[in-house]
């Protein structure tokens, strides 16, 4: 039995690591993407979006130790929540990569055309939201459940800065119908970063199942 337990501890560490992984890989789309939009460099995104079956590939890794690992441990209590949080915060991670891929789509569906905007705001989500992500992992990692909900609270400041750069982008649709198409485009990719964001909470909601055994939405915002 205890060399049973020590198996499943070691399984469970290196699962950690290739989580720790999936996260960085996602983190260096999203930085790539939203570099190839400011840039407008086709080449670039192109490579994010090849890219992307990377981060899909490791969630398969993950998912078939994970499942490996429930039929040969048949694990329980704690175990068993460990090994869904890690099924659900994997699966969340490939969306992110998905949102970072959708980035880098409509950096190529832009084209040349000048930007109608700097990207200012929009750098300020991706920053703000791939810092969350990384905090995410260590909260993961030290099983830290206060951490955790911290966390999903700092969601606000993505969605006040998605508000505000839908808002001007609406006025300039207003202004000059000729640039609701790169407009619309700019929306897109606030958009996607605002659901990453998202997804960072539902990781966090994950950890703090797995510390408490309680699955609950957590919500801190007035906003």
């Amino acid at each position: 039995m205890q060399t049973t337990r020590k198996t499943f501890r070691e399984n469970m560490k290196a699962l950690e690591k290739e989580l720790i992984c999936e996260s960085e890989m996602v983190s260096v789309a999203i930085d790539r993407s939203v570099n190839a939009l400011k840039d407008l460099d086709v080449e670039k995104a192109k490579k994010v979006v090849n890219d992307d079956i990377n981060i899909n590939k490791k969630r398969w890794e993950i998912e078939e130790q994970c499942i490996n690992l429930l039929a040969t441990q048949q694990p329980v209590a704690t175990d068993l929540r460990e090994l869904i949080a890690v099924l659900s915060i994997s699966t969340d991670l490939e969306r992110m990569g998905d949102h970072a891929e959708g980035i880098a789509k409509i950096a190529i569906m832009h084209g040349n055309k000048p930007l109608i905007k700097p990207l200012t705001d929009v750098f300020r989500m991706a920053e703000k939201s791939t810092d969350m992500l990384t905090k995410s992992l260590e909260a993961f990692v030290n099983r830290d459940a206060e951490a955790a909900k911290a966390i999903c609270g700092e969601d606000d400041e993505v969605d006040k800065l998605y508000d505000q750069v839908y808002r001007e982008l609406l006025s300039f649709m207003i202004e000059d119908p000729k640039t609701i198409t790169r407009a619309t485009y700019l929306l897109w990719a606030a958009h996607n970063l605002e659901r990453i964001a998202d997804r960072v909470t539902n990781i966090c909601e994950r950890i703090v199942f797995l510390v408490t055994g309680t699955m609950e939405e957590i919500k801190t915002s007035n906003y």
